[in-house]
């Protein structure tokens, strides 16, 4: 169905099929894929989602923060532009979270993203012969 991992995590589908949902919840995943049968406990994002949302939510909101003290406005209609200003980075970062953490794991599931092992038993050989020290 969706031919890029970016596009079925936007969409909140698995990776390998495409149609399978990949939440349970808000933000749990399903142990496995509905339709192709995709192992989903493997899921690790961490906090990459929330790190990529709170960086293009201030992208998109800091303006309002520098010019929103200098409006000259009655108290009452700034400070009801401040509750609207929260409540809307608020809902920003609630709808953005799940596209984001199933884009990020989606990316894993394709280039199979797996914990780092370091098996280097300290033998890297020689350097090549046109090296200088």
């Amino acid at each position: 169905m969706f031919e890029t991992p970016i596009m079925s995590g936007l969409h909140q589908k698995c990776g390998r099929c495409g149609k399978g949902k990949l939440f349970r919840k808000y933000l749990k995943f399903h142990d496995q894929c509905d339709h192709c049968g995709q192992d989903f406990s493997i899921a690790d994002t961490a906090d990459g989602p929330a790190f990529f949302v709170g960086s293009l939510m201030m992208i998109v909101f800091a303006p309002f923060f520098f010019i929103l003290p200098i409006v000259d406005v009655g108290i009452a209609l700034k400070v009801g532009l401040w509750v609207l200003l929260l409540s809307a980075m608020a809902g920003f970062c609630l709808t953005l979270l799940p596209m984001f953490k199933g884009v990020l794991f989606n990316l894993q599931i394709q280039h199979r993203a797996e914990e780092a092992k370091f098996e280097s038993a300290g033998k890297h050989g020689s350097p090549p012969g046109n090296w200088r020290y």
